[in-house]
């Protein structure tokens, strides 16, 4: 019978979630849901020198302003596999039963070297011109472990208390070979993997063993995760081997990386040219904090998008989706082998979209609090919306709508230079003059009532140019349609303007 999917997804509290973690994040919850399954958050805290106080909170607050909810684990609800912690798990002895068995059937060994030996090793190797030195088949010939030493030595050094790891024992040389979803058959010989350590000495499982054996106590059918595991796979395909366990272990996947706007390399914590982290961060160990996506103005349902499409397509050319319209055509074998370069241009394009499609009500409401900031907070509720109406069409984040409509409030104190040196004469200020005695003529100031008087005026007087108009009145030489500005102003301060216009011009 089908195994039920079901995926996890298991940071690390070493710092802020940053983007990459999140789209990880994003394709197990998309794929569990597209086959009806399960999708877990479990912390994998077993390093815990690089714990930092906050990051476990934040990694649940940005899946949670993200829409990417778990149906179990840390933060999202208990299931019959609790506790979501490794730090946690581990006092039910449950990784040292599994290291133990692999001693036993001797594919595992004790490791009693200090830190100074491990030190000489690898000065040892690089004098050799050694490239990537490593504890593995050959070198481990040479140092202090269960291999090396006689079993009765071995049993008094534990006896004693004399602090070891447990290394995993890789052969020296053997094909080990597995299919990935996204990359096919990888092929690696075992002289690559080294023998990596599986218990440290505090009793603290490495994450090469708490994850195996997690996955296996959990039921996890497919391991989701990113590209920079893909040099431990096969290291880990051995691990479920000696267990007995390579026709149970999860269906393997290995997201492509994300790359910077050039392409030549993975983005950066450190970026500063566009956000990296969802939610704004600040490392207690740093002094500069990094903004997040929703502090710069982004909507969630827009960075999820974003996230979405680098490294998958689904096989069209549309590129909005919602998270449940993308749920329902996702799958692994989409997602591409090679890196995704990230355009920060265009992830400002995709809020756009998503700003268009909210209501003049909704983000009246998301405007309100930068009116009150500048001093009108008194606005009627339809007054905002129908600012925000105006505005909307040119703007990428709700927090541009001052910039981009300040002067439908505000006065102009200055008018466009470049406008009114080429356009602008005495003639020309008879013209609008006599149009301005029109406008105040109207017994109606509505924007259709405008176009009606200045097409007329234009009609009997001449040519009157718009531009020239809008910048009387707003200062600016562009922006949303000028009657229904003039409108939402009101006649009695539009002809205010004009009359300051007049005298300053």
């Amino acid at each position: 019978m089908e195994k039920r999917v079901r995926v996890r997804f298991a940071p690390s509290p070493t710092g802020g979630l940053h983007m990459g973690g999140v789209r990880t994040a994003l394709f197990n919850y998309l794929f569990a849901k597209r086959h009806g399954g399960d999708f877990i958050l479990r912390i994998e805290d077993t390093d815990q020198t690089r714990f930092v106080e906050g990051a476990e909170q934040y990694i649940i607050d940005a899946l949670k302003w993200c829409g990417i909810s778990p149906n179990e684990g840390v933060g999202f609800g208990d299931g019959p596999h609790k506790p979501y912690r490794q730090s946690e798990r581990k006092a039910s002895g449950i990784y040292k039963k599994y290291a133990d068995k692999l001693i036993a059937s001797g594919h595992a060994y004790y490791a009693f070297d200090t830190s100074e030996e491990l030190d000489e090793m690898r000065k040892r190797l690089e004098a050799a011109k050694v490239v990537a030195p490593q504890y593995n088949a050959i070198t481990r010939q040479n140092m202090r472990n269960s291999i090396t030493l006689s079993a009765e030595e071995v049993q008094k050094l534990l006896a004693e208390g004399k602090p070891y790891v447990v290394r995993l024992n890789v052969p020296r040389n053997e094909e080990i070979r597995f299919n990935d979803i996204i990359r096919g058959w990888v092929v690696v010989n075992s002289a690559q993997v080294d023998d990596k350590v599986l218990l440290k000495s505090d009793g603290m499982p490495t994450y090469h063993l708490a994850h195996i054996v997690d996955d296996i106590e959990m039921q996890i059918s497919h391991a989701v995760r990113g590209e920079e595991w893909l040099p431990s796979a096969p290291g880990h395909i051995l691990i479920y081997r000696y267990l007995g366990l390579e026709n149970d272990m999860p269906k393997l996947a290995h997201l492509p990386l994300i790359l910077n706007p050039d392409g030549n390399g993975k983005i950066s914590k450190r970026e500063s040219r566009f956000p990296v982290f969802p939610l704004s961060w600040k490392d207690p160990r740093e002094a500069t904090p990094f903004i997040g996506y929703k502090e710069s103005g982004y909507f969630p349902e827009a960075f999820v998008n974003v996230l979405a499409l680098l490294g998958w397509n689904p096989g069209t050319n549309e590129e909005i989706f919602s998270l449940e319209e993308i749920a329902k055509v996702f799958d692994l074998e989409r997602v591409h082998k090679s890196g995704a370069k990230f355009d920060p241009e265009k992830a400002k394009w995709f809020n756009q979209q998503y700003l268009r499609k909210h209501s003049d009500k909704e983000l009246a409401a998301l405007f309100k609090p930068t009116l009150i900031e500048k001093g009108y907070g008194n606005l009627s509720e339809q007054f905002i919306e129908d600012y925000c109406r105006l505005v909307k069409e040119k703007a990428q984040f709700v927090h541009e709508f001052w910039q981009y409509g300040s002067f439908i409030l505000e006065e102009p104190t200055s008018y466009d230079e470049k406008v009114m040196a080429k356009k602008w004469n005495a003639d020309v200020k008879a013209l609008f003059v006599k149009l301005v005695d029109k406008f105040t003529a109207l017994q109606k100031w509505d924007a259709h009532e405008l176009h009606e008087c200045f097409a007329a005026a234009t009609t009997e007087l001449g040519k009157l140019d718009m531009q020239v108009m809008r910048v009387l009145v707003t200062g600016v030489a562009g922006g949303p349609q000028l009657f229904d500005v003039m409108a939402l102003i009101g006649k009695e301060k539009t002809l205010e303007r004009f009359k300051t216009a007049f005298s300053k011009n």
